[in-house]
Parts: C-alpha cells; sequence; structure tokens
C-alpha cells in the first residue's frame, strides 16, 4: 500500500517503469558523475538558517524541488596546481574517500558552485583570509565564464591571485543517485559558514527563489506536503537541526559518516518497494499505478535571500 502521510519527497512518476526494467535486465544504469553540494549556513534570531533554492519547475531533474547550491565536477580542476588553505589533498582524499586529484576536483567544485549559484566565494588573497566583496561587473563577468565553462575554477583562482580556503567546508554525507534514475550522481555534501561580510543572492539560472530558512522550518514544510525535496536534502535538514549555532555544525563535519547511501528497489506482486538504507521515513510502496507527483508550493512567506 502507498505511504499514508503524503510529504514533500520527489518521487518521478516514470520511476517505477525503470524500476520494473532495472530488475527485468533490460535498463542498464547510467554511471553517476562526481558533484558537490554545500549547506550554506548563518546563525539568525531564530536559530542557524540554512540558504536553499528552489529549482525551475522546468527543470528535468527535480523540478520544483528545495535544494542546496550545488553541481557537477568539472575534470579540469583534478590537476592543476591551485592555491589551498587548509587541511591537505591527502587529507581530504581520505574524507571523501577517493584520490587526492579527485579531493582537489570535488572541493574545488563545492567552492565554484557556491559562487556561481550564491555569489558566496569561499577564497581569499591569503591563507587566512576571505574576499569581502564578489559584486560588480568584472567579477560577474568571471562568474559568467565559470558557468559557461569557458573558465576553469583553478583558471580563476590564479588568475584572481586567491586561495581556495578548504578549512572553511566540512563534509557532511555522501549521496549516490539510484540506479534506476537516468540522471545520476555521486554527491558530496558540505556545511560552510556564511564568510562575514559576503551576501547570498540567487545567482543560478536554474533556480526561480532563494530562502534564509531554518532546518526545522523546512523539514516542517516538506512534513506538511508543502514543500518539495528529494530524501538527501530532507536527511541532511535532520541532522543540521540538531546542531545549535552555524559553527557548532561546521565543527560536528569531522564526525560525520560519509558510507554512501544508496536506493534500493524490489518488487513484491506488483508494487514497487523503494528504500534508502538508515533512512527508513523515506520508503515507498508504489502501487502499479502510481499516485500523482506532488505539486511544490511557498511555505516561506516569500521570503528571499
Amino acid at each position: 500500500m502507498a505511504n499514508a502521510r503524503a510529504n514533500g519527497q520527489w518521487y518521478p512518476p516514470e520511476w517505477p517503469d525503470r524500476i520494473r526494467a532495472l530488475a527485468a535486465g533490460t535498463l542498464t544504469p547510467v554511471t553517476p558523475r562526481r558533484a558537490a553540494t554545500v549547506m550554506l549556513l548563518k546563525d539568525a534570531g531564530a536559530g542557524t538558517a540554512v540558504h536553499m533554492l528552489r529549482r525551475r519547475t522546468s527543470m528535468a531533474f527535480a523540478g520544483g524541488a528545495y535544494a542546496y547550491p550545488g553541481g557537477g565536477v568539472d575534470p579540469r580542476d583534478d590537476d592543476r596546481a591551485v592555491g589551498w588553505a587548509g587541511p591537505t589533498r591527502a587529507w581530504w582524499a581520505d574524507r571523501l574517500g577517493v584520490d587526492e586529484a579527485g579531493a582537489q576536483a570535488i572541493v574545488c567544485a563545492a567552492v565554484r558552485e557556491t559562487y556561481e549559484e550564491a555569489g558566496v566565494l569561499l577564497a581569499g588573497p591569503t591563507a587566512d583570509s576571505v574576499v569581502g566583496d564578489t559584486t560588480g561587473a568584472d567579477w560577474e563577468a568571471d562568474r559568467a565564464a565559470l558557468v559557461d565553462r569557458e573558465l576553469s575554477f583553478a583558471e580563476f583562482l590564479d588568475r584572481r591571485g586567491l586561495v581556495l580556503r578548504s578549512d572553511l567546508l566540512g563534509a557532511w554525507a555522501r549521496w549516490i543517485t539510484p540506479e534506476f534514475e537516468s540522471r545520476r550522481y555521486d554527491t558530496w555534501f558540505f556545511v560552510a559558514v556564511l564568510p562575514e561580510g559576503q551576501r547570498t543572492r540567487n545567482a543560478s539560472t536554474e533556480a526561480d527563489r532563494t530562502v534564509w530558512i531554518t532546518p526545522a522550518e523546512a523539514t516542517a514544510g516538506y512534513d506538511r506536503g508543502e514543500l518539495l525535496m528529494m530524501p538527501p536534502t530532507v536527511a541532511t535538514l535532520r541532522a543540521l537541526a540538531a546542531c545549535g549555532t552555524a559553527a557548532g555544525a561546521l565543527a560536528a563535519a569531522p564526525d560525520r559518516d560519509l558510507d554512501p547511501v544508496l536506493a534500493r528497489a524490489r518488487l513484491e506482486g506488483d508494487e514497487v518497494v523503494l528504500s534508502w538504507p538508515g533512512h527508513e521515513e523515506f520508503t515507498k510502496h508504489v502501487p502499479s499505478a502510481p499516485p500523482e507527483p506532488a505539486t511544490p508550493s511557498d511555505p516561506t512567506g516569500g521570503a528571499t535571500a
């Protein structure tokens, strides 16, 4: 039977057919692309708030869902020397479970995507500083070149004489898109505190709204079926809610389990059972005629960054 509670879990209507095709051996899984996403945090009156964006409903992947700034790894950032502050590449390689070149590319992707989609740059002219202002025509030209992949992030840092502040990031979780999804990502989730003097803005062409919201408010909206989200977003929000401050979340990151979470699907008669190991709340029982997908709404009162 279907889940009794109607929440805001993103669930594409084509998944049951794809799951059945995978079980029948007629669907070949797509190799997941490495990606990074950043939960940008700040302390607010109501507690720690996280910066989220709502993906345009026209987007092929997770349209209408609330998410964090993020995107795919650029392979051009894996072997070029970049100014680097904080834990070494070897430390990050061990933490992320990849080689050093891969670790550099993943961390670069996290910092680059935060700049591309939120206008916030976790880099500075020295190993103990952060740029204070990324507005202006020259900055915007470089940001646009990054978005269009005319400029790699390593080249951007070198051109600007900037040092990437890996010490401002904390690795939080790792989720892999299910094997039956047509667009697959192996995504590392990071936390970071909004640098002093910088402000977020909706710089992404993929989002129609951005908002600062507490994890508790966001998950409450999801539970009511008012905010559409993917399981990794909900799971990371629930974990963030236990951290009292933004700095507390960053301090808690080194102890977080980074074993990848990958959905499992099985057939029980005509019913598809979909589950995420260790996250029972997302288990879905889908009959042969799947329900209509959730429709996103805006319970945030129109508050934007």
